[in-house]
């Protein structure tokens, strides 16, 4: 198969236009449901906020997908392994693990590195949790995103495969986006992620801060220490640590590119100013240090 013939069967997307109204739908309930019984789940410059995110990402992502499927058609074709592993239900099921453990890896970078988080705080910046917020998904993330895939087509699988196991894992998150959902049965929330696993990553208490990366299975977060459960007592508040007080969707999409700059600009060597872009969010030169296991660590040592 030529790389014409991939890139468009790749353009080819038969679920986008099943999956939007759907998703359309899911949020229209939830919103009644919220209004029905006083949730407050919903806040309308905030959703509509959302919408913006999720229309300013789809733009983005335009180019970066098209330079990662050339170089994942490139990579596959250098593989000693692409002519064992084809499309057999095995490399369908040993590709599902690989996806969602390299995207473990990624969400959880775009925790702990400053740099990638800036691309991706947009998608936690709303103090809502619905499924609108599920749509508002990181703007500058889409920039850097592929690279930690291209070890997937030197494996043996084509671009396609990939691309495809991308797109149902970001589906399986749509619906842990929600407060209607309390827990699942006590085996599905030991493996898989779940709602009450989401809202924790999504709060800003200092207990739930940088946990629970996962895509579709929790196990990484248990297996590498990032797993916080959702505690009755402590309620999820969701947002930042310091939340960005505007609905102005360009500063909500690029403002920490901009505070990252003026952080540089603030340092006084080039060692403090690679620290702002490539340690943890809240390292300062010259301030308390507001990273998220030194407020934990804080804390415990308190109790």
């Amino acid at each position: 198969m030529t790389f014409t013939q991939i890139l468009s069967q790749l353009s080819n997307d038969p679920l986008t236009p099943f999956l939007l109204p759907l998703f359309g739908l899911a949020i229209v309930v939830e919103a009644g449901i919220s209004k029905r019984h006083s949730l407050n789940l919903y806040e309308a410059k905030d959703f509509l906020t959302s919408m913006a995110m999720l229309l300013i990402s789809t733009a983005v992502d335009i180019a970066p997908k098209i330079f990662a499927f050339a170089a994942f058609y490139f990579l596959h074709e250098i593989s000693p392994l692409k002519d064992v592993v084809l499309r057999q239900w095995w490399a369908w099921v040993l590709l599902f693990f690989l996806d969602d453990l390299v995207y473990y890896w990624f969400h959880r970078a775009n925790h702990e590195v400053r740099l990638l988080w800036a691309g991706h705080v947009s998608h936690h910046s709303s103090q809502k949790l619905n499924f609108g917020t599920a749509l508002r998904q990181g703007v500058g993330e889409r920039t850097h995103k592929y690279l930690f895939w291209l070890p997937l087509p030197l494996l043996g699988f084509d671009p396609l495969m990939i691309f495809t196991i991308i797109g149902i894992n970001l589906l399986y998150q749509f619906w842990v986006h929600t407060e209607l959902v309390s827990r699942m049965p006590k085996f599905v929330e030991l493996v898989f992620n779940t709602p009450s696993h989401h809202r924790v990553h999504h709060a800003s208490n200092i207990r739930y801060l940088d946990c629970n990366h996962a895509g579709v299975l929790i196990i990484w977060d248990r297996w590498f220490g990032t797993f916080s459960a959702e505690q009755d007592a402590e309620p999820p508040r969701y947002g930042l640590t310091k939340n960005i007080d505007t609905y102005n969707p360009v500063v909500v999409a690029f403002g920490e590119y901009a505070n990252i700059l003026r952080d540089c600009a603030n340092a006084k060597c080039w060692r403090d100013r690679l620290s702002y872009c490539f340690k943890a969010p809240g390292w300062s030169h010259d301030g308390p240090d507001k990273r998220a296991r030194v407020l934990r660590a804080q804390v415990q040592a308190t109790t």
